[in-house]
């Protein structure tokens, strides 16, 4: 199986990349220079978004929660910025064990990371329902985005590469890119001890693989999922690929 390479052209925002380049199960390619994904954009040089113009790029959908987007905001002229703001439950969670005195440990972080993804599937489907049929209907090239670019945006880019029709373990590939290209910043990460820290900013498969155990086991399997409470019917499946599938 042969994988795009990632592109990293931004000096100021790091997991950034094309979500182009995938086969799917048909033998289609999923269309290159449309649909980007990326981690938060508020430190953008001006080459970085004249590079964003030059590609093409007018929209930008923000899954960062409200206080997220306060303290980093970001605009700039011929950008659409959307908020599709999910909260960083997870963070909220190890803070109020660290204020009560209590350190969680390395497995407890691994099984709050994996509750935050079975949160992603039941409690914000219609928000990834929105993220997709917007994709579906926007004619100019988008990124996508949170802060680091790797949970909220990584179940949002595995959910699109899905009804796309990419296979399970290209999905896993390029969710697992995140540990190669981002760089981890002390202006987002907070306080924490060490192994804590390294948890919450990297991924691991365990993590995509509670939101696709949660999947099978509520929901039937990711199909009848993205049909069912993700609310994607057959007409914005069909709009989805026709807009980002070439032959």
């Amino acid at each position: 199986m042969t994988l795009p390479v990632p592109d990293t052209p931004l000096e100021g925002a790091s997991n950034f990349r094309d979500l182009g380049g995938y086969r799917t199960a048909d033998g289609r390619r999923v269309r290159r220079g449309q649909v980007f994904r990326s981690d938060h954009l508020a430190g953008l040089t001006a080459r970085d978004r004249r590079t964003l113009q030059a590609l093409g790029v007018t929209h930008s959908v923000d899954f960062r929660g409200d206080s997220e987007r306060a303290m980093l905001p970001y605009e700039w002229p011929g950008l659409t910025a959307l908020p599709f703001g999910i909260e960083p439950t997870v963070v909220a969670r190890v803070r109020e064990r660290l204020e009560a005195g209590r350190v969680p440990s390395t497995e407890e972080t691994v099984d709050l990371m994996r509750e935050t993804y079975r949160g992603f599937v039941h409690e914000h489907a219609a928000t990834f329902g929105r993220f997709l049929r917007l994709v579906a209907s926007q004619p100019t090239p988008l990124v996508f985005h949170c802060t680091a670019g790797k949970d909220r945006t990584g179940f949002a880019a595995a959910l699109l590469l899905s009804a796309l029709g990419v296979d399970a373990a290209t999905i896993e590939h390029d969710y697992l890119l995140t540990n190669r290209l981002y760089r981890r910043s002390p202006q987002v990460e907070g306080h924490a001890p060490a192994h804590v820290l390294e948890v919450l900013w990297q991924v691991q498969p365990a993590f995509l693989a509670a939101a696709h155990e949660a999947v099978e086991r509520h929901h039937g399997g990711v199909q009848a999922y993205l049909s069912g409470p993700v609310g994607l019917t057959a007409d914005d499946r069909r709009r989805l690929q026709d807009r980002l599938l070439v032959d």
